[in-house]
């Protein structure tokens, strides 16, 4: 209840400001743009399509999901967090908000890719969506924790993606192999081997996250 609640308060702190949805629309807009514009009227392979919906993915959630902790440290609401919420409680609930803000976010940028490339064609639409679905909560877990870790430091905004790469890496790879089975309309039974990277990676991630929050929150 404690952590639906800390859901519910990030969530109405962002409607208010709309600090990460302005980020998130604009650096969508501008990288969709961009893309384009380079490309122009050439044509460009399914392969090559998918790779850079995953690359728009990736530096779109660098842009809107760092703020998850360091929103709290700027207006000052540590101490109480500490005071009213356990580390597990406070982690979930940022969690579930960067899991929204992740799933819209990408949703947003699937279907505006989906509509703008017309080489984008996926053969086994299910294989893809459950990659996406995995996908989502690997970058949610991801980034949330590493933006506790990033929260206390003086340089916020370029420690977060450094921090990042190397973490999500395995997690996008993996991801841009599965589109490219998506697109060649291979099964899922094919893809069992990526497939269970992903889950693993999830269940890693999650557990590594709940286990050390404890630490990072109350350093």
């Amino acid at each position: 209840m404690k952590a639906y609640s800390l859901f519910k308060k990030d969530i109405q702190s962002e409607l208010r400001t709309r600090y990460a949805i302005n980020a998130l629309v604009m650096f969508i807009l501008v990288t969709i743009s961009v893309i384009l514009f380079s490309i122009g009227s050439e044509k460009i392979s399914e392969y090559l399509t998918g790779g850079l919906l995953w690359v728009v993915i990736f530096f779109s959630a660098m842009s809107g999901l760092s703020r998850a902790f360091v929103s709290e440290e700027e207006r000052g609401t540590v101490m109480t967090l500490h005071l009213i919420a356990s580390p597990n409680t406070v982690f979930t609930g940022k969690l579930l908000f960067n899991l929204i803000l992740v799933f819209a976010m990408n949703i947003v940028i699937a279907l505006l890719y989906s509509l703008i490339f017309d080489s984008f064609v996926l053969k086994n639409l299910s294989l893809f969506i459950v990659a996406f679905i995995l996908g989502n909560i690997g970058i949610a877990s991801s980034s949330t924790i590493i933006a506790a870790i990033i929260a206390k430091a003086g340089s916020k905004g370029t420690l977060y993606p450094v921090l990042s790469f190397p973490i999500l890496l395995p997690l996008i790879l993996t991801l841009l192999e599965l589109t490219k089975f998506s697109i060649d309309g291979a099964s899922i039974g094919e893809s069992y081997v990526e497939l269970t990277v992903l889950i693993c990676y999830n269940v890693v991630i999650l557990t590594a996250s709940f286990l050390l929050f404890d630490f990072i929150w109350k350093d």
